[in-house]
């Protein structure tokens, strides 16, 4: 039983992606960053070189991680004694770390092994719920106006609202290029209200017949009105249409309206994750 790291994408891929896939709705954030990696090269988040590894039983790959520095290191569950191995792993690379993003309990355990490593206290920054749809259920009746999808000619209002979200969320911005690619792909929706674009939802690729919902972005003057469950149910609709089987996506857990909406709208709990950063 070994951790086995490296910054080739296509290696990574061919190591963890059955894990990966055995499970789209839990792995989405790692499918689709690893979808962009390949689509875009190593660079697609940033000049550092991915940091890509999994997790070894004999043949079987039980465990996998990636980061794309500077954002934190995304994990699969851990089992036995991998979280103690990673740390130490991670350490004994000289690996920086800003953070770990993970089911709650996997997070945790990881956190706790990094500390003793390395002296480093984590701290719980933000949680999250991630929810799977069962039944769509539209909001009825719908604010005024329509969805449509968003061109480049919208991606001022989009990067604006994308840069906005993550301020909100506490989150990094989304990385260059990342809302030219959606726009691209026909993945970002407005909803446009008589006055003009009034709420903006994005969707992830359909990967493993699973999409992400994400970001969905109301400004505060406009919020209350029914815009962003209305943008969502949209997305959510072209999700199916683009051929997902399965939707999901995350909330805030600190935002009831959030965790509000989304449940009207037909979303189920699945399971919360936490980001845990690490300081001095």
């Amino acid at each position: 039983m070994a951790w086995t790291f490296t910054d080739d994408v296509a290696a990574y891929g061919a190591a963890a992606g059955g894990l990966l896939s055995s499970a789209p709705e839990r792995h989405s954030v790692l499918l689709s960053v690893l979808a962009t990696l390949m689509r875009r090269g190593p660079t697609a988040f940033g000049q550092a070189a991915p940091l890509l590894g999994w997790w070894s039983e004999g043949s079987a790959v039980t465990a996998a991680v990636l980061q794309t520095p500077p954002y934190p290191l995304l994990m699969t569950g851990l089992d036995g004694r991998s979280a103690a191995e990673l740390a130490a792993a991670l350490a004994g690379r000289g690996t920086v770390l800003p953070g770990i993003n993970g089911a709650e309990q996997d997070a945790a355990a990881f956190a706790l092994a990094w500390r003793d490593v390395t002296g480093q206290q984590g701290q719980a920054h933000h949680r999250q719920r991630l929810y799977r749809l069962g039944t769509l259920i539209p909001p009825n009746p719908a604010p005024d106006g329509a969805a449509r999808l968003a061109t480049s000619d919208d991606a001022a209002i989009a990067r604006s609202w994308y840069s906005a979200f993550a301020a909100e969320a506490g989150q990094e911005d989304a990385p260059p290029g990342m809302v030219e690619d959606r726009l691209g792909a026909g993945q970002l929706m407005l909803w446009m209200a008589p006055d003009g674009p009034a709420s903006m939802a994005g969707m992830t690729d359909v990967i493993d017949r699973t999409a992400r919902i994400g970001p969905v972005y109301t400004p505060p003057s406009l919020r209350g009105q029914g815009y962003g469950s209305a943008v969502t149910a949209a997305i959510t609709e072209l999700a199916f249409d683009r051929g997902a089987a399965s939707v999901v996506l995350f909330t805030d857990l600190a935002n009831p309206t959030s965790n509000s909406l989304y449940l009207k709208l037909g979303y189920e709990p699945v399971e919360d994750r936490v980001l845990i950063t690490f300081g001095g």
